[in-house]
């Protein structure tokens, strides 16, 4: 057996091969070795999105599927991104369960601190005393829990007095009294507390009746059924009061539906956009305006006053204000306030 021998040029060939391929695995190394330097001798860049130890929020409100909603947690929302912080923002869709389980899931994330508006004022009242055994920060809005102790600081509308404003106007157009139905929300302390307030007012008129209620849970998709089987029982009424205008847009579906919206007077709380619309119009009287924008500076505010150690009052209550065709022109129609 014979081997023939390689060429001077084919093992000059392959040497330079090989140290082409040492070179490349050298620079290789080296740039590795300048990129871990520049990682670890420059410090991160934590944006206003982004910085160390930023809080993580907890935000869960009735239902995202109400405009006042998305105008509070704006505000809300603005001042974290501002501060450099996370939000977790979830949607229980009027569930209290789905509520509870996702409070539970922020916990278990290891929020610094909540915002909640109770789907039920009672039943959110042991994954509450979870939260602050955890030193979670709660933060109420809009409405309030069953043990208002619960939460550090509940922020919302002067409610009763929204409701009660609503009838005592209604009564100074009404000496001679009506028949009124009235549309609640029993499982909010914030419906039960306008509605009350509306009662408490329109009683103090002898002559006022009040011939039905309808819970709808402060839904237009429920609101709007709910009234037309009122109607189509045959009862007769005058007055529909609405314990908010998300509620008075479905009863107003349902009265022109049937002819009667020019005929039935209605009235509600919020001074939502398209109630102020109705008011300017004729074909809705009166609605307490609540104001969103304010609701959710407040709660940033206490918020970040919490997470700094700082006290804060356990409740701060916005004033309502009437609107009605006289004064709804002093209002922005098309935006809430």
């Amino acid at each position: 057996m014979s081997y023939k021998k390689r060429s001077a040029h084919g093992s000059d060939s392959s040497r330079r091969y090989i140290h082409i391929i040492r070179i490349i695995e050298v620079l290789m190394v080296v740039m590795s070795f300048v990129s871990i330097m520049v990682y670890f001798s420059v410090k991160p860049d934590f944006s206003a999105s982004q910085k160390e130890n930023a809080h993580l929020i907890g935000v869960t409100y009735m239902t995202m599927n109400n405009e006042f909603y998305g105008i509070v947690n704006e505000q809300i929302n603005h001042r974290v991104e501002a501060q450099g912080d996370n939000i977790v923002l979830r949607d229980p869709t009027l569930s209290v369960e789905r509520q509870i389980s996702q409070i539970e899931e922020m916990l278990d994330m290891g929020i610094d601190a909540l915002v909640v508006t109770p789907v039920d004022a009672s039943a959110l009242t042991e994954v509450m005393k979870k939260a602050k055994s955890r030193g979670v920060k709660i933060v109420v809005v809009d409405t309030e829990l069953e043990d208002p102790e619960l939460a550090d600081v509940t922020i919302k509308s002067d409610n009763y007095n929204a409701g009660k404003a609503i009838g005592q106007y209604y009564c100074s157009k009404h000496p001679e009294g009506s028949r009124v139905v009235v549309m609640t929300h029993d499982e909010a302390m914030s419906g039960r507390q306008r509605v009350q307030g509306f009662l408490d007012a329109v009683s103090q008129n002898e002559k006022t009746n009040l011939v039905g209620e309808i819970p709808c849970e402060g839904q237009y998709e429920i609101a709007l059924p709910g009234l037309e089987g009122f109607i189509q029982s045959g009862k007769e009424f005058d007055v529909v009061f609405c314990l908010n205008d998300f509620a008075a847009l479905g009863a107003a579906t349902a009265l022109e539906k049937y002819g009667m919206l020019d005929q039935v007077e209605l009235y509600g709380v919020d001074a939502s956009p398209d109630a102020k619309a109705l008011i300017n119009e004729g074909r809705m009287q009166a609605s307490a305006a609540q104001f969103p924008t304010r609701i959710g500076t407040e709660a940033a505010d206490s918020l970040y006053a919490l997470l700094n150690g700082e006290t804060v009052p356990g409740e701060v209550v916005v004033p309502v204000q009437v609107v009605t065709k006289a004064n709804v022109a002093s209002f922005t129609i098309d935006r809430w306030q």
